[in-house]
């Protein structure tokens, strides 16, 4: 289910709102809040990777991977559209058009747009509070990561239990099969 195209296009939707450039720990709190809303509105994220909490807020694992230039870019992906990292900053390599998100709907393009409108102006300190308060899933790790369960999500966003525990297999599911197509 993860997509570095995806996520590369996710963070360039932000960062083109945020006039090309933006922190790092700001942009991972927003395509994190992102994928929370997703989650809440549809019942699954759009980056599809994988959440662990973090002394400064929850984050999605691989896509910092990418920010942080650890993993080899696949073509149209994460360096088709960003820059490295400068200054803990990411900018944009290119321009953005509506038509050049191909990898994004119109419905996640609408979260990202609710997620950008609602805490674009906040600054990466507003935002890691904001994470640490208002998103229960998230644990402190004292200095390390703890895994984020995409059910304590659920749960976290007034799902009941049963309906969280389908709501996640479901997404689990999804990603076994992505795995096994992966290793053909």
């Amino acid at each position: 289910m993860f997509s570095q195209r995806k996520v590369a296009q996710m963070t360039a939707f932000l960062l083109d709102r945020g006039r090309g450039r933006m922190n790092c720990l700001k942009l991972m709190k927003l395509l994190y809040l992102a994928d929370r809303e997703s989650l809440k509105r549809h019942g699954e994220p759009i980056s599809g990777d994988r959440y662990v909490s973090m002394d400064h807020g929850p984050v999605l694992s691989q896509t910092l991977n990418l920010i942080n230039g650890a993993v080899e870019l696949e073509e149209e992906g994460w360096g088709h559209w960003i820059a490295d990292r400068a200054d803990n900053d990411v900018s944009l390599r290119r321009k953005v058009s509506r038509n050049s998100l191909d990898e994004l709907s119109n419905a996640e393009l609408s979260v990202l747009e609710a997620i950008y409108a609602k805490f674009g102006k906040w600054n990466k300190w507003k935002l890691r509070d904001y994470t640490h308060r208002y998103c229960p899933e998230w644990k402190d790790p004292k200095g390390s990561s703890l895994p984020i369960e995409i059910i304590d999500i659920f749960k976290a966003l007034g799902r009941s239990p049963a309906e969280a525990r389908k709501l996640a297999g479901r997404i689990e599911h999804d990603r076994k099969i992505d795995r096994l197509f992966a290793a053909l």
